[in-house]
């Protein structure tokens, strides 16, 4: 069990819990991520952790509603405990010194992405964050990643807040005023997908955090395969990070909508519960 000690809605469908979680807080490091299950008759989601306190022995979780498990996480309360909290999961980002470094986030992809920010500073990189959103309200962490970055670049769809425009745009700003030594990129994979073809325009090393369909954790299940460089990797054993112009995003998007159908109807229902029930 893993009791809920603080919630906030960054929006009205993303929302950050701070869990009980000692010995995950005390050996998570940037990448990981954990495999939660509400309870019994819950199914099994991968969240990645965003920050973590060993001291307080907590970790923090970014949750976009999007699906009934997501929206049922949302929905707990401070004091609320959840069933199953497994982690650390995964592979650590690799951090060294590089030179400079463009993180580019999108979407609720940003909590991921702040410990990599973070650990890339401190490791003495000159860090350069772009954060991406459709309007402003759904800017999330922006306070927290100014703290760990040389320079923080805003990009909304519709221009309410920073510049107007794509996460590639303001990666294509960075890149093209000063030499980018590394890249780093989470988001939606629709926009991973085109930050890498980016990236890979100017030769510039770039690794992707992928959010693929996942069940086990443990390289078991086979439900989280994708193809890198032609071969068959497992995102929650082999990654979350993989080099981003070897993905086949393409595939990976093909496999991401292959229960789409049958989450929304799912997920109606589950909303008509809900308004049945207030």
């Amino acid at each position: 069990m893993s009791k809920i000690l603080e919630k906030e809605f960054f929006s009205e469908n993303v929302v950050r819990l701070v869990l009980d979680a000692p010995e995950i807080a005390r050996t998570r490091k940037p990448g990981h991520f954990v495999i939660v299950k509400i309870d019994k008759q819950g199914e099994r989601i991968p969240l990645t952790i965003a920050t973590s306190d060993p001291d307080k022995g907590t970790v923090t979780l970014v949750i976009q509603k999007v699906g009934v498990t997501s929206a049922k996480l949302a929905a707990m309360q401070v004091g609320d405990e959840i069933m199953d909290v497994v982690g650390p999961l995964g592979k650590a980002t690799h951090i060294q010194k590089t030179g400079t470094v463009l993180c580019a986030g999108g979407g609720v992809g940003v909590a991921p992405l702040l410990p990599i920010v973070e650990g890339f500073k401190k490791a003495g990189n000159r860090v350069i964050t772009v954060l991406a959103a459709r309007t402003k309200d759904l800017v999330i962490l922006e306070e927290q990643m100014r703290a760990f970055s040389d320079e923080v670049i805003i990009m909304t769809d519709d221009g309410s807040y920073g510049k107007k425009g794509l996460v590639t745009a303001g990666m294509e700003e960075v890149i093209q005023r000063e030499k980018v030594d590394l890249s780093v990129v989470i988001g939606p994979a629709i926009m991973m997908k085109f930050a890498a073809l980016t990236t890979k325009k100017y030769n510039i090393k770039t690794y992707a955090s992928l959010n693929t369909i996942m069940v086990d954790g443990t390289g078991m299940c086979g439900a989280c395969r994708i193809t890198v460089c032609g071969k068959t990797r497992f995102v929650c054993v082999d990654g979350p990070e993989f080099d981003a112009h070897q993905v086949d995003f393409d595939l990976m998007l093909s496999r991401l909508g292959a229960y789409r159908e049958q989450e929304q109807e799912a997920y109606q229902k589950y909303l008509e519960t809900v308004e049945i029930a207030g």
